[in-house]
């Protein structure tokens, strides 16, 4: 009688079985289909960030007014697509200088180009802010209607737009607060 000759399986497989393949297949088709389309809206996450950056400076404009007890502006330039915080001295609102100094280091100015690359081709556009391009902040944070008066702001609102959608931002008219509205 003939005996069996043992078949011999190699410890070390040299291989990957079928189903490895499409495990690894299913799985690389999973994380490319949650990837792709995020990458597609880098364009949104861009002007979205031109919007954070808006609220949270005239956020800090309003506070630095608080603290330091001195009224603050936030300027606007539609044409140059860029806003800079100016100290108000005096009643008199004069970006070229008295632009507030920016934290990012020495003898830099606190102004702010949204045509920088960061934002994603954002423009401002419909900027109206008490009938004007320039929030003002008295002493007290609160907005007023012009540097150097009393007279309370009407608010306003500044609008975003890039090439993928448009937002709103709107000031309070009392209290400053500052909401963001999209449009499309």
């Amino acid at each position: 009688m003939k005996r069996a000759t043992p078949v011999v399986i190699p410890s070390h497989p040299r291989g990957y079985t079928l189903i490895e393949m499409l495990v690894l297949i299913v799985i690389l088709g999973i994380a490319g289909a949650t990837v792709i389309p995020s990458m597609g809206q880098m364009g949104v996450l861009r002007i979205q960030a031109a919007v954070r950056s808006v609220i949270a400076d005239i956020t800090f404009a309003q506070m630095d007014a608080l603290a330091y007890q001195e009224p603050r502006a936030v300027v606007f330039d539609e044409d140059a697509n860029s806003y800079a915080l100016v100290q108000v001295i005096n009643g008199v609102i004069d970006p070229d200088a008295n632009t507030l100094y920016d934290s990012k280091g020495p003898g830099q100015r606190y102004i702010v180009d949204l045509n920088e690359e960061r934002f994603g081709g954002s423009v401002f556009q419909n900027i109206s802010l008490n009938g004007g391009t320039t929030i003002v902040f008295d002493e007290l944070g609160g907005p007023v209607a012009a540097a150097g008066s009393s007279e309370l702001s009407d608010g306003g609102s500044i609008e975003i737009a890039g090439p993928y959608s448009t937002f709103r931002i709107n000031i309070a008219a009392f209290t400053g607060r500052v909401t963001v509205t999209r449009l499309d």
